[in-house]
């Protein structure tokens, strides 16, 4: 198992070229099996069975094979550590068209002679579910009659898997607002698409460029999908500039404390939350940070403080009081975002950060240690 070692104080200088959206290749992946046609998704890289097991990726393809084969049987997902994620909203919606749901055994098992359209709640306590959302609309595009998703959610992630499947002749309206139409169609047919920029890898690196850069570009982003976050940083401090479908980032006069809560798109996302935790740790002031979509998600809080951060854990609030400096430290990556804050928080400590468990990191970016080398930073990977 790899780990990677931060050596802290180098200063971050030139351009980055952002990789396609995750949370959008993977259903958009899982959408070809709703047609026996070839398709051509570009951007998206591979997904090994050792990096997917690791994943929520098997419920991806519940939603598709239902609608094509009429059945599919998958194993419960696995994926991060952050919390409860169930999957009961997908099979509510399942239901709903007419699907038969059993779960036993650790797996999954949904069945329907025949899909329905109906109208579908998505709504719970912490907002609508991406992949439930995705995955009741790929079940629908086959389904006869209407399909309304009421609650859905609203990420770019859903646009863009509703533009792949129009692409192949599925008919939906209304994606990326809280409510869905989709008229079922007889058979989809093989499509060519290019999946969006990931959000949350641009946003990562705009916050490393925060953390310790001169001036960092990113490259094929897309500006108005992370408004949320250059908000923020703008308000922290730092001059952003964007073109077309780059952004910049470059530091200001002085670092401010923030107030954040994460909530749903277009809000400021749970999936930043570990990353700014980590600016803020080192930020002069006391900032606020509220955790409303996974509020058992501050697994890092107690690396972080590992490496020195003056954190308090207050329910699901955590309140940073910035330090001048953090101490480089052996720290544990208990999931995807936590793992990329670590390194983050290693880019501006003293001394050498050992973070652990980076096989979280390495299904979410791609060769995020080599991206941050060609801009200055030094991070070795090994064998652990």
């Amino acid at each position: 198992m790899d780990k990677i070692l931060v050596h802290g104080g180098r200063r971050l200088r030139g351009n980055v070229k952002i990789s396609g959206s995750k949370n959008s290749a993977l259903p958009i992946l899982a959408a070809t099996l709703l047609t026996k046609e070839p398709c051509t998704i570009s951007r998206a890289t591979q997904a090994p069975y050792d990096i997917v097991r690791k994943m929520r990726a098997s419920v991806c393809i519940l939603g598709p094979l239902l609608g094509r084969e009429h059945e599919a049987t998958v194993s419960l997902p696995g994926g991060c550590v952050i919390g409860d994620r169930p999957i009961d909203l997908h099979l509510r919606g399942f239901e709903a068209l007419g699907a038969a749901v059993k779960v036993s055994g650790g797996n999954v098992k949904v069945l329907a002679p025949k899909l329905t359209g109906a109208t579908v709640s998505l709504r719970s306590t912490f907002g609508s579910t991406v992949l439930g959302t995705g995955n009741v609309m790929m079940a629908a595009v086959l389904a006869d009659g209407t399909t309304v998703i009421d609650g859905a959610a609203e990420e770019p992630e859903v646009v863009d898997l509703a533009n792949f499947l129009i692409a192949m002749g599925a008919k939906i309206e209304g994606a990326g607002t809280r409510t869905i139409t989709i008229e079922g169609v007889k058979e989809l047919h093989g499509a060519e698409h290019e999946v969006i920029p990931d959000r949350i890898e641009a946003g990562t690196f705009l916050v490393a460029g925060a953390i310790s850069g001169d001036e960092v570009t990113l490259h094929r982003v897309n500006p108005e999908h992370l408004q949320a976050v250059i908000s923020p940083l703008r308000e922290a401090g730092f001059h952003i500039e964007s073109n077309g479908n780059k952004i910049s980032i470059a530091p200001g006069t002085k670092r401010r404390p923030l107030k954040l809560d994460t909530v749903p798109y277009p809000g400021f996302p749970t999936d930043m939350q570990a990353q700014m935790c980590a600016l803020l740790a080192n930020t002069d002031g006391i900032s606020v940070v509220s955790e409303h979509v996974f509020p058992n998600r501050f697994m890092h809080i107690a690396e972080l403080k590992r490496m020195g951060a003056n954190i308090d854990l207050q329910g699901a609030t955590a309140v940073i009081t910035g330090v001048p400096q953090l101490s480089g430290a052996p720290v544990m990556a208990s999931d995807l975002r936590a793992s990329a804050a670590l390194v983050l928080a290693g880019l501006q400590a003293d001394g050498i950060t050992e973070v652990n468990r980076v096989y979280h990191i390495d299904r979410g970016y791609d060769s995020i240690d080599e991206k941050l080398n060609e801009l200055g930073a030094e991070i070795e990977r090994v064998k652990a």
